[in-house]
C-alpha cells in the first residue's frame, strides 16, 4: 500500500470517528475510575401475563447484567421477595434487604419492595430503615392524599470497608398514574425532609423510579437539593430514556440517580437483551462516583 493511499485511508477513518455520535452505546463494564458504583433498576414484578418476558424467562438475564455491571449498590423497584431471593442466590458477595410496602414481607399478593442489594466485600451497613410517603411516615403501609397504593422509601447508612467513608442511601418508587404529579411532588418533599436530617458532611445517593420526566415539577423539587447524575456527569452512554415497556425502544426518562457530596464520573443506560427477551420493561441506569476531596 502506497504512503498516499495510507494517508487517504487515515483521513477517512478520522472523519468517520468524528461523525460518530460520542458515547452512544453501553461501554465496557469496567470502564471509568470510580469509588462507588450505583445502579437503579425497576425489575418489573413477576406478572404472569408478560408473555415471553415472564420472570422465569428473564431472571438469568438480569443476573448476567448485574454481574457485568458489578454495582456496589443496586436499588430496585417492584421487587417481590421471590425475585430478591433468586437474584441474591445467584450473585456472589451480594445480599439484600427491604420490606414489603404493606409492612408485611409475607403478603405474596402485593409484595413490592424497595429492595437494596449491596456488595458485602465493599460495604457494610451501619444503620437502615424504612419510611412511608404519607402523612404518617412511620406507620407501615400508610396511604395519604388518595394514593392508589402505599409508597415507601428504604434507606441505609453505609460505610466503605476500604476507606472508612460513610454515606446515606435512599431507594424509592413514586406513584405511576399521569394524574399523580401532585402526589409525586408531595412524596419528593417527604423524602427530602428525611435527607435534610443527614449531616452536610456525609454524601447522599437516591435511586428510584420517579414516574416523572425531567420537565415536571418533581424533578425540579429534587434538583433544588440534589444533583441529577445524568445531567451532571461529564460522560454518558446509552439512551437518555429508560422506560421501554419490553419493546427495547425507550420513550421516557423516569429512572434516576440523584446525589450530593460526590463527583459523578459517568452514567450509562444499559440496554442488554437477548432477542425479544428483556430483563425488565425499564432499562437499568448505572453511575460511577468518586469521593470529593476535603479541602
Amino acid at each position: 500500500m502506497s504512503l498516499s493511499l495510507r494517508f487517504i485511508l487515515a483521513l477517512c477513518a478520522g472523519a468517520m470517528m468524528l461523525a460518530t455520535p460520542a458515547m452512544s452505546a453501553t461501554p465496557p463494564t469496567g470502564a471509568g475510575h470510580h469509588d462507588i458504583r450505583v445502579m437503579t433498576f425497576n425489575v418489573r414484578y413477576p406478572n404472569p401475563d408478560d408473555g415471553i418476558n415472564v420472570w422465569p424467562n428473564r431472571r438469568d438475564l438480569m443476573v448476567k447484567i448485574i454481574r457485568e455491571q458489578h454495582p456496589d449498590i443496586l436499588g430496585t423497584q417492584e421487587l417481590f421477595e421471590q425475585q430478591g431471593n433468586y437474584l441474591a442466590s445467584h450473585l456472589k458477595h451480594y445480599t439484600w434487604f427491604g420490606l414489603g410496602r404493606n409492612g408485611n414481607n409475607k403478603d405474596v399478593n402485593d409484595n413490592e419492595h424497595m429492595g437494596v442489594f449491596y456488595n458485602t466485600d465493599r460495604l457494610r451497613v451501619i444503620n437502615r430503615g424504612n419510611f412511608w410517603l404519607s402523612k404518617t411516615p412511620n406507620i407501615p403501609g400508610s396511604i395519604s392524599w388518595g394514593q392508589s397504593m402505599p409508597r415507601m422509601v428504604t434507606w441505609a447508612e453505609f460505610q466503605d470497608k476500604t476507606t472508612g467513608k460513610r454515606f446515606y442511601y435512599y431507594d424509592t418508587h413514586l406513584p405511576y398514574r399521569t394524574k399523580d404529579e401532585d402526589l409525586r411532588e408531595r412524596d419528593a418533599h417527604i423524602l427530602l425532609k428525611h435527607i435534610a436530617k443527614v449531616p452536610d458532611s456525609l454524601p447522599v445517593i437516591v435511586t428510584g423510579d420517579f414516574n416523572s420526566t425531567p420537565d415536571k415539577p418533581t424533578h425540579a423539587i429534587m434538583t433544588k437539593v440534589l444533583h441529577d447524575a445524568r445531567l451532571s456527569a461529564p460522560v454518558h452512554y446509552g439512551p437518555l430514556h429508560t422506560f421501554h415497556g419490553f419493546t427495547g425502544h425507550p420513550t421516557e426518562r423516569i429512572d434516576y440517580i440523584f446525589y450530593r457530596g460526590l463527583n459523578a464520573q459517568d452514567v450509562r443506560t444499559v440496554t442488554t437483551h437477548k432477542g425479544k427477551v428483556y430483563p425488565s420493561d425499564h432499562f437499568p441506569v448505572v453511575a460511577d462516583f468518586t469521593w470529593q476531596t476535603t479541602p
